[in-house]
């Protein structure tokens, strides 16, 4: 009888809190979902410039830039926005965190296929090449030289500092898929120190990284040297997300184009290493799309380092 009892009782309570693990959660203040930015506030947007130099050396360099123009916008804020290397970038873009992206021109056309456009040109399409650095002391003469040496790039996916230079090799006959080891360390400061450091035979990177190498790193840049270049192609983009209002990207980009026409946009320039800001579009970059055609058929595909 008291089994029986007891039993009844487990049982009642066993109901009960299943009852009560079945009936919805009261949620005291509802989560509010809203579009526009609380009384006050001015929306924040991302600018995400892809890893030129790693993430300290990248705010020194574009932080300016950002004042610049947030000192002549007024209904919105836009923000730094670093990344720790190539792929995290790239992550970025595919899903569509930031509202405006500065990318090398394969990652450009990769990111129009994620809602982005181009508005943009970031400096001279001259200054957009491939180029090597070996020590001074280096026996490294001639491209042939490297077959079984090291080469450091930032990334497989690096345009100008990877996929330029790599073509470059094949070109002077060097196989970069059997003749060479290739070493993808993440930034284009990374593939310069790797050469110093005796870790390569040879480094790629590309103008603007080594210029402010030299700059910031005399004695370590003194006993090192550029032994060849690459021709130019099409310098970065700047591009905006299709979801930002039209007059926020037309701000920005007028703001972009005008820094070479004053003396406070010309210092903006040179913290970046940037001759000037150009006018261009989605279109401007298909010679981009049929370099990089040519490059898959001939050397590697560019996601496969």
């Amino acid at each position: 009888m008291n089994t029986l009892y007891h039993f009844g009782q487990w049982l009642a309570v066993a109901l009960t809190a299943v009852l009560l693990a079945c009936k919805p959660a009261v949620q005291d203040e509802p989560l509010q979902y809203s579009q526009e930015p609380a009384p006050g506030q001015v929306p924040v947007l991302r600018f995400a410039v892809h890893p030129l130099h790693n993430p300290q050396m990248l705010a020194a360099a574009y932080q300016p830039m950002i004042d610049h123009l947030n000192a002549q916008l007024n209904a919105v804020r836009l923000e730094l926005e670093a990344s720790q290397d190539y792929q995290a970038f790239e992550n970025k873009y595919a899903q569509r965190t930031p509202a405006f992206l500065l990318p090398n021109p394969w990652q450009t056309l990769q990111a129009m296929k994620h809602g982005y456009r181009v508005i943009a040109m970031a400096g001279d399409a001259q200054d957009f090449k491939g180029i090597f650095i070996v020590r001074k002391d280096s026996t490294i003469r001639n491209p042939a030289d490297l077959k079984g040496q090291a080469v450091s790039y930032p990334s497989h996916t690096a345009l100008a500092a990877a996929i330029m230079p790599q073509y470059f090799l094949h070109s002077h006959g060097v196989s970069v898929t059997r003749d060479v080891r290739n070493l993808y360390v993440g930034s284009q400061e990374s593939a310069i120190m790797n050469v110093y450091l005796g870790q390569s035979a040879a480094g790629a990177t590309w103008p603007p990284p080594w210029r402010l190498f030299q700059k910031n790193h005399p004695k370590e840049a003194a006993e090192l040297k550029l032994i060849w270049e690459t021709p130019p192609l099409l310098n970065n983009s700047v591009m905006v997300r299709n979801d930002v209002p039209t007059h926020v990207a037309q701000q920005v980009q007028s703001g972009l184009l005008a820094l070479s026409q004053t003396k406070a946009g010309q210092a903006v320039l040179r913290s970046m290493e940037t001759a000037a800001f150009h006018p261009a579009d989605d279109a401007s970059y298909d010679v981009v799309a049929n370099y990089v055609k040519r490059f898959e058929a001939e050397v590697r595909p560019v996601t496969q380092p």
